[in-house]
């Protein structure tokens, strides 16, 4: 079960976040393989690898949490490539964390627009306006 569980997560991190993703975690296993292993097999294996929701609906929901957590500017970064990776529109992503100055506060929403509009300006992206 856990060789299937971690190919599975292998491939859903590979739709996620494609090369980049796989890079991360190698880079995380040479450190640190036990946890890397719960990386793949847990959010990627089990969680990502449900119906119900799309992996647009997954990274618009996982960017907004980022977000409101306040302390995951690293990971929100990754989690904006991924969301424009598996096909979220700009504007979509500007949403998501613009909502969460209501449920997180200013303060957090700020933060977290400042990551989009850094990874915007990586990807050559121009930000939504309105």
């Amino acid at each position: 079960m856990s060789a299937e569980r971690y190919k599975q997560g292998l491939r859903m991190l590979a739709a996620v976040d494609g090369e980049t993703g796989i890079g991360v975690v190698e880079t995380l296993a040479r450190s640190f393989p036990v946890f890397a292993r719960y990386v793949v097999e847990f959010p990627f294996g089990d969680i990502y690898s449900r119906g119900g929701l799309g992996l647009r609906e997954r990274e618009l929901a996982t960017v907004a949490a980022l977000c409101a957590l306040g302390n995951a500017l690293p990971q929100l970064r990754v989690h904006v490539h991924a969301a424009l990776h598996v096909g979220c529109k700009p504007a979509e992503v500007v949403e998501a964390v613009m909502q969460m100055a209501v449920y997180a506060g200013f303060p957090a929403a700020l933060n977290g627009l400042s990551v989009v509009r850094e990874v915007f300006e990586e990807k050559g992206i121009a930000l939504p306006l309105d």
